[in-house]
């Protein structure tokens, strides 16, 4: 699969989630065979003003390339020049443009999926994000507002004419934000009515969902969000099955444990003990989702205070699943 300039080892593509696509979750979901990885969503004005927490959010690795930065806003004239800051930074591959983010805060303010609703500012903000750029950009977009105003195929027509060069669409209306199921049939019909690869998103959790959504909708490339969270070996599962028609086995309880250490080792290297170690919280829950114990476990990773408290719950961890390591 191409974007642009763009060569990826394979369509499998780790999604933009906030709070969760940093710098140490990109790196692991490279390492485990993920063709393109994308940053969380970052402020068009947090560039423009040189927030110090917004500036830290580029940074990047080269082991994580080829990686896209998404950045989101409302103005086309802050988001042409948003987009020129993080080209001079050479932290991107791929520019993203943010129009799915459901929630209220962004919305609230005219970003996010609340361009789904004004498709001639859209078109306007990819346009001249588009000419002020050199990087090949995409854009992300949701099957519509709600389900009274699904367009879809609209937005994506514009984002070809504006001259994007990929687009990812989400198969779940604003309203729904992430509950339900996803509609892969508007994914059908957006890459039935454009040119430029189409990327498709929602509900994709294992092998079969990848090959299934790309037999159902003729897609040219998957993005995973949520069924990577706790779960970067999916990247490597689903571009295994997709080459070869093979499945790989899960990964065993020493395989978790060991990825939990990395993880927090990583963090901690990032961000610092005190911050690495409150966001590593969520990530060990996800990790250990579906074990025994797992309600205690999480009690506890939430009570960490310092890497010591966690390195001495996860040595913990065998005897509280019942597992010799």
């Amino acid at each position: 699969m191409k974007i642009g300039n763009v060569e990826l080892a394979n369509p499998v593509i780790l999604a933009p989630m906030a709070g969760v696509t940093d710098l140490p979750f990109r790196l692991l979901a490279k390492e485990m065979g993920c063709g393109l990885v994308y940053s969380e969503m970052v402020s068009d004005k947090g560039l423009i003003y040189q927030n110090c927490h917004t500036l830290e959010m580029l940074k990047s690795h080269e082991q994580e390339r080829p990686v896209a930065v998404q950045i989101f806003g409302s103005e086309p004239d802050s988001m042409a020049q948003a987009a020129k800051i993080v080209e001079a930074s050479g932290a991107a591959d791929i520019l993203d443009i943010n129009m799915g983010c459901p929630t209220p805060k962004i919305v609230k303010n005219g970003e996010g999926s609340a361009l789904m609703r004004q498709p001639q500012l859209a078109f306007e903000i990819m346009a001249q994000v588009v000419q002020a750029v050199q990087l090949p950009v995409t854009v992300k977009i949701r099957k519509g507002w709600d389900d009274r105003s699904v367009n879809a195929v609209q937005m994506a027509q514009l984002a070809e004419k504006a001259g994007v060069a990929a687009i990812a669409v989400h198969g779940r209306t604003r309203e729904q934000f992430y509950t339900g199921q996803a509609d892969w049939s508007i994914i059908k019909e957006v890459k039935a009515a454009v040119g430029i690869p189409v990327i498709g998103n929602g509900d994709i959790r294992s092998p079969y969902d990848a090959r299934k959504i790309l037999t159902e909708t003729g897609c040219d490339g998957i993005m995973i969000g949520r069924g990577s969270q706790g779960n970067p070996w999916i990247f490597k599962q689903v571009a295994h099955y997709l080459a070869s028609g093979e499945i790989l086995p899960a990964p065993t309880f020493a395989d978790r444990l060991e990825i939990l250490f990395r993880h927090l080792d990583m963090l901690i290297a990032c961000k610092g003990e005190y911050i690495g170690v409150r966001e590593m919280r969520k990530h060990a829950a996800w990790y250990t989702k579906g074990l025994p114990h797992s309600a205690e476990l999480r009690l506890k990773f939430n009570q960490a205070q310092s890497k010591e408290d966690f390195t001495q719950i996860l040595h913990q961890m065998p005897e509280l699943a019942g597992e010799g390591l």
